[in-house]
């Protein structure tokens, strides 16, 4: 394994790490390269095709609108 130096930013590091539930750096990172390695771009173009034909059933519009208009 390649020892590399990077900078990282410590509060991205830190909400990967509780998405993830990882513990250490190297842990973090290796998890999310070997995610990122694995989604290919078919993969999300079939997500975001599934995305575009359920947002309706996923996403209620009139409560998104509702808070638009709320100022949240």
């Amino acid at each position: 394994m390649a020892r590399t130096v990077i900078d990282l930013d410590d509060a991205m590091l830190a909400l990967a790490q509780r998405q993830l539930g990882t513990k250490t750096k190297r842990e973090t990172i290796n998890l999310a390269l070997s995610i990122a390695a694995g989604t290919s771009a078919d993969d999300r173009a079939r997500g975001l095709a599934w995305l575009q034909e359920h947002a309706e059933d996923v996403l209620d519009f009139d409560h998104l609108a509702e808070q638009e208009r709320g100022g949240r």
